[in-house]
């Protein structure tokens, strides 16, 4: 059975901090190796060697002159981090201060990774350079906000690829908002358009422009998401399951679970390993 280690955000000595930074060094010497999932971001900037991170069972290279982003509620877990250099930081959700990057870090759907271009890379390391001096300050010589500021300039320098087109579609932002928050009890794209006063096809249309995905199938690949968490980490049944996604029994919860996997529930659990 997978044994999932709970996070919470904890700084070390800093009881108001809200940005915290550590090295591959120091993560080497804390992860134990398994699944965890924390409540609090993690942005790791990858500065030499090669390794992975695998977040809700998708596994993300990590490599030179890289970066990654782990939202909260994510399982993840670190592969092969023994020769990788670089810094994470570990931030709560309210830590950017700029509306841009507030909004990106209130995404649900915010797991990215990608490679920073080496033009950019000057700009990246001096951002991530004067966080890491502020936020090693001694708490009486740093004010509070100078870390929370220098983590918007970093995110900033570090241009997620998904960014810029969630934050000029106003009309996804408000659909991703309310599909995170309603869907265990509404499955349907029609419930998500009447709620927000939009015409079933405007919304999907607008989700199709930012993530190449219709609403009806955004709102499934969100639910089957949550039942995989549930069926590998949590290991409950399929009742379970379908009990708290909202489905009447389990049997039509393994329907739609099969539909959208080409598995039902408790076949797909068993070939599922999580160490």
């Amino acid at each position: 059975m997978t044994v999932i280690r709970q996070m919470t955000y904890q700084p070390p000595g800093r009881r108001a901090a809200a940005v915290e930074t550590m090295t591959f060094d120091r993560l080497r010497k804390l992860n134990h190796g398994g699944t965890q999932r924390a409540d609090f971001h993690v942005l790791a900037v990858i500065d030499a060697g090669h390794g992975a991170v695998t977040v809700d069972f998708l596994q993300h290279p990590l490599k030179k002159r890289s970066a990654v982003w782990i939202p909260p509620g994510a399982v993840h877990r670190w592969d092969d981090i023994a020769g990788v250099a670089g810094h994470l930081v570990l931030f709560v959700p309210t830590a950017p201060v700029t509306h841009a990057t507030r909004e990106l870090a209130a995404s649900p759907d915010l797991v990215a990774h990608w490679s920073v271009p080496d033009t950019d890379w000057p700009f990246v390391d001096a951002a991530r350079n004067h966080l890491l001096l502020e936020a090693s300050g001694s708490p009486g010589n740093t004010p509070n906000e100078l870390p929370e500021i220098l983590l918007s300039a970093l995110i900033a320098r570090l241009r997620p690829p998904h960014a810029e087109a969630q934050s000029t579609h106003p009309v996804f932002r408000l659909f991703r908002s309310s599909v995170e928050a309603h869907f265990r009890e509404h499955h349907d794209a029609g419930y998500y358009a009447r709620t927000l006063g939009y015409a079933p096809r405007t919304l999907s249309r607008a989700v199709q422009q930012v993530t190449g995905r219709t609403a009806k199938a955004y709102i499934v690949d969100r639910i089957i998401l949550e039942a995989k968490r549930l069926l590998a980490h949590d290991r409950v049944t399929a009742t379970r399951c379908a009990h708290a996604l909202g489905f009447p029994d389990a049997s039509n919860f393994s329907v739609f679970f099969r539909k959208a996997t080409g598995k039902r529930p408790g076949a797909w659990q068993a070939t599922v390993r999580i160490e």
